[in-house]
């Protein structure tokens, strides 16, 4: 457990809004530069980068650097998994009885930080546990014969999944209240549906909109192609 005084600095690092807006931006999985991140924010370059300094400093955001530049990303899964229930809280004691306050096409699908969340993400780890492809592990879930043989037709790489410190592991959903899949495994599904365009990924409505980079609409193809592997059934 960590001491109140380490659970009150990590509290404080979400507890500014510029901050909060930072984090959420990233959770859309990309790596984003500080001017990205300042308008997303709607501060200035120097704050920014100031902002920034801390989270890396308090764990939250690694760096990643080539050449001049400077790109930021959610430091670990579990840094995601922890904004992803912060999220879920945030909604149940603020508005536990408001509607979905970001719209139906943000809560139908979207990224959580490296794999698939919403409506269709829950509704990806029903299909391959309700298929028998995936069965309860040691913290979390293992791939069965038919689920290595089945993912890997619909073009999943689980020979990379499996390098993942998790392999798959339940994510609380903070819309749905219900779990969806996590892990390697999650991040090489998401990567596969972008890949070949199953998934694709929603402009943001407005600049500096953070939720927005997460946004992932299915396409035509996608829902023939998870409809007829796992019985996946979300609307286009």
């Amino acid at each position: 457990m960590p001491t109140p005084a380490a659970l009150a600095a990590t509290a404080a690092l979400l507890g500014d809004p510029a901050r909060a807006a930072m984090l959420q931006a990233m959770f859309g999985g990309e790596a984003l530069t500080a001017g990205e991140l300042a308008r997303v924010a709607g501060i200035g370059a120097p704050a920014a980068s100031a902002h920034l300094a801390r989270l890396v400093d308090g764990g939250l955001v690694a760096v990643h650097r080539q050449g001049r530049h400077r790109y930021h990303r959610l430091a670990s899964e579990e840094v995601a998994a922890a904004l992803e229930m912060l999220g879920d809280l945030t909604l149940s004691v603020a508005a536990p009885r408001r509607g979905w306050p970001h719209g139906e096409g943000f809560r139908a699908a979207r990224l959580c930080w490296d794999h698939v969340a919403g409506r269709l993400g829950v509704a990806l780890h029903q299909g391959l546990v309700g298929r028998g492809w995936l069965t309860p592990a040691a913290g979390g879930w293992a791939t069965t014969a038919a689920g290595d043989a089945g993912l890997a037709a619909l073009g999943v790489d689980v020979t990379a999944a499996r390098t993942a410190r998790r392999f798959a592991c339940d994510c609380m959903d903070w819309s749905e209240r219900r779990v969806h899949l996590a892990g390697g495994l999650g991040r090489e599904i998401a990567a596969c549906c972008l890949r070949r365009h199953w998934l694709s990924r929603v402009p943001p409505a407005r600049e500096g909109d953070p939720l927005g980079r997460r946004r992932l609409a299915l396409t035509p193809e996608g829902a023939r192609q998870l409809d007829a592997a796992l019985g996946v059934r979300v609307p286009a």
